[in-house]
């Protein structure tokens, strides 16, 4: 049993492989214990925080990531994570448990489900930058 999701925010993808297991999380090979500080840390198990304690998953989860910032990389693996736990909820658990899994996340976070779509605005003629416009002189 392999599950496999990605997540996006802007130029970073985080790619999420949930394999069965004794409950570990790597990030690019390295164990999520020895991440610093504690609110990245923090950040990237809230979908295991929102699933609730009393759920006790055995899912070894590999997590790769790459491009954009940290913070960028850091909201990819979010989602990544959160979409894998909704699919697994889907396939092996039920349909009602996945959903109330959904709207328990769209309710919190609406970034742990759906991407980010914004992107940086192109430079235009006329300007220094997408919105800026060069001086205008009359004498």
């Amino acid at each position: 049993m392999i599950i496999q999701c990605f997540g996006k925010k802007k130029n970073a993808i985080a790619i999420t492989t949930a394999k069965k297991g004794s409950g570990k999380i790597k990030i690019n090979g390295v164990p999520i214990n020895l991440v610093h500080p504690l609110d990245i840390k923090n950040k990237i198990l809230e979908p295991f925080f929102i699933l609730g304690s009393n759920e006790r998953l055995n899912l070894n989860f590999d997590i790769f990531s790459k491009g954009g910032g940290k913070v960028s990389q850091i909201y990819a693996i979010r989602q990544s994570i959160s979409k894998c736990l909704v699919f697994y909820y889907y396939k092996y658990i039920s349909a009602s448990k996945s959903n109330l899994l959904k709207i328990k996340y769209l309710t919190y976070d609406k970034k742990l489900l759906i991407s980010d779509v914004s992107r940086i605005e192109p430079k235009k003629y006329g300007g220094l930058g997408a919105r800026a416009r060069f001086q205008k002189s009359y004498r």
